[in-house]
């Protein structure tokens, strides 16, 4: 793996060599030969080389050393690495291959997870990446562990990843375990890992997410001017909203940054992604309104992960804005949605990062209410904010869904009326809606994006946060 993944002859090894004095004797004549079969002392190799040039620190582990297990040494390996890592202020990518802690070294090397865990986490709080490649098979303590704990948590196609192995749940729970709960491609379709990469694709997904976490700003581009439209029929824009052409997320994400990386199944509402705007990095989650999948609790779970890591890296957040409303089911209710709804509003209105979002076209109920908390919003000028569908609410107040173009002339669900509500800053025009003209209006969001997130950054922290505050105190007005 460390020559597929960094460029040739970089890399430079860290480790010390490893005395086990003391071992049982059979473990000791296993050791050896895991030694004799592998080359190699442990079950890890740490070090540091050049990813396209850039510096980044490795930990590799060899399933062939007694199946990549962890024992006392090999998590003091790990951990010290991370510790010279976060020293030297270099990223770090773990490519863990292994069945889980060591079990001839039992209880000792089960807490050693914390001990890495805890390094991982001061890596991370030092603003500095930490990426993980899980490889088949990451199992127990390490999935549990810092196997998960990447900013970016990529796997090996067909990889099993899982928190016990199939032999032990056999043998303790009596029945076997479907081989596809724990495969590679059924996490990443849930949201539980960000994405399945193939090894030769590695350096390059790998490469451009430190491109987005570790290169420094380019120049901003220069704001647009202020854009006032004519009034706009309320009902009209939401239909606007809705036509089967119009530009949203992807769009926007194609428009923005050939060396993006996506984070999302083809099917879910989320996408989350590394990217950059006009020079200016960012971590960015958007919604689809035509995904397969509605909006979920999972999908809002991902959205505050996705902020942790953005303020953990020093990043802005952008949030695109555009859903026909979350999930509703009896399953959602289940699943806490209302109850991740809030958590969601919480973390983003407390942010330590700049967050700007955008209301690129529907914005119906709390799903979208989640995500608008920010310290600046940029609006399509067909964008449109409401607790329900106008429909739902003609349903409520009428028992029917005719008086819904009323309703939404009446409640002030337009980009102009958001304005004067105090959530919209900027709108971004429509010529004369997003459908006719998909990759000009995709463009122009990309480059209002580049030049609010310009502002944003340059504004020192305090003053934002007090603005933020500032601004929350009046939303709605009174």
């Amino acid at each position: 793996m460390i020559e597929l993944l960094l460029d040739a002859g970089s890399f430079k090894r860290w480790d010390q060599p490893v005395r086990y004095d003391g071992a049982d004797p059979s473990y000791a004549a296993a050791l050896a030969r895991a030694g004799e079969r592998t080359g190699l002392d442990e079950a890890v190799t740490t070090g540091q080389g050049l990813l396209a040039g850039r510096p980044v620190a490795v930990v590799v582990s060899e399933f062939g050393f007694l199946g990549g297990s962890i024992g006392v040494a090999t998590a003091e390996r790990i951990t010290r690495a991370v510790e010279r890592a976060t020293a030297e202020r270099l990223p770090l990518l773990a490519l863990p291959v292994s069945g889980g802690t060591r079990m001839q070294e039992g209880t000792a090397a089960f807490l050693c997870m914390v001990r890495i865990s805890a390094a991982v986490l001061a890596h991370q709080e030092a603003g500095l990446p930490y990426l993980t490649y899980l490889r088949n098979p990451t199992m127990g303590g390490v999935f549990a562990s810092w196997g998960t704990l990447g900013h970016l948590v990529l796997a090996e196609p067909g990889a099993r990843l899982g928190f016990l192995g199939p032999r032990a749940h056999q043998e303790l729970r009596g029945v076997e375990l479907p081989a596809e709960v724990q495969l590679a491609e059924t996490l990443a379709g849930r949201g539980l890992i960000d994405a399945v990469v193939p090894p030769e694709r590695l350096a390059e997904v790998v490469g451009r997410a430190l491109a987005v976490l570790s290169d420094p700003a380019g120049p901003a581009p220069e704001p647009t001017p202020g854009y006032t439209p004519a009034p706009a029929d309320a009902w009209e824009s939401v239909g606007r909203s809705r036509l089967p052409g119009r530009p949203g997320t992807d769009a926007v994400l194609a428009a923005a940054d050939p060396g993006r990386v996506e984070l999302a199944a083809p099917d879910r509402a989320l996408v989350r992604a590394l990217v950059r705007f006009g020079g200016q990095p960012a971590v960015l989650v958007g919604q689809r309104p035509g995904a397969e999948r509605p909006f979920t609790a999972a999908d809002l779970r991902a959205v505050r992960r996705t902020a942790r890591i953005a303020e953990q890296l020093g990043l802005p957040l952008v949030t695109l804005v555009d859903t026909t409303g979350a999930e509703l089911s009896a399953q959602a209710e289940l699943d806490g949605l209302a109850v991740e709804i809030a958590r969601c509003l919480s973390t983003l209105v407390a942010l330590r990062t700049p967050v700007l979002s955008v209301l690129l076209g529907q914005g119906s109920g709390g799903g979208a209410l989640a995500l608008l908390p920010a310290d600046l919003v940029l609006a399509a000028e067909h964008g449109w904010l409401a607790p329900l569908p106008p429909e739902g609410a003609s349903a409520i107040m009428h028992r029917d869904g005719a008086h819904a173009p009323e309703l939404a002339r009446s409640q002030g669900i337009g980009a102009a009326d958001l304005r004067t509500a105090g959530l919209v800053d900027r709108i971004v025009p429509e010529r004369p809606d997003a459908a006719e003209e998909p990759l000009a209006f995709a463009g122009r969001v990309a480059e209002a994006i580049g030049a609010a997130l310009g502002e944003l950054t340059d504004r020192p922290a305090e003053r934002r946060h007090a603005d933020r505050q500032r601004r929350n105190r009046r939303l709605g007005g009174a």
